[in-house]
């Protein structure tokens, strides 16, 4: 496998297990406060109040997409600090995604 090959493979299983692992911990709220779909490497959430909040896999890029409103980040993978981090310095993927949905909830969520 070529390089290149090898960091598509490493980014794709990274996406993969970031999106599931935040669907499992997603899928705990009830419907009616949260609602939480995945399909195709995306992950959209629906709040009680119609408003939506989507993560996404950017292949291309291999970076994962999160957008709320007018809001959006590019995260990208960080050996040194085992996560997704912003390519904007703006933080953490789970940290991010925690206060989105501890704002639109009213109450502290953590994504840890």
């Amino acid at each position: 496998m070529s390089p290149a090959s090898d960091l598509t493979q490493a980014f794709r299983q990274r996406a993969e297990e970031l999106l599931r692992t935040m669907l499992l911990r997603l899928d705990s709220f009830d419907p009616d406060e949260l609602e939480a779909e995945a399909s195709e490497g995306v992950v959209k959430l629906t709040f009680a109040d119609g408003s939506k909040c989507v993560l996404n896999r950017q292949s291309a890029a291999n970076q994962m997409w999160l957008a709320e409103g007018a809001t959006a980040w590019h995260f990208e993978w960080s050996d040194s600090q085992n996560g997704w981090i912003d390519t904007k310095g703006r933080g953490d993927l789970r940290d991010v995604l925690a206060g989105v949905i501890s704002r639109r909830l009213g109450r502290a969520f953590a994504l840890r």
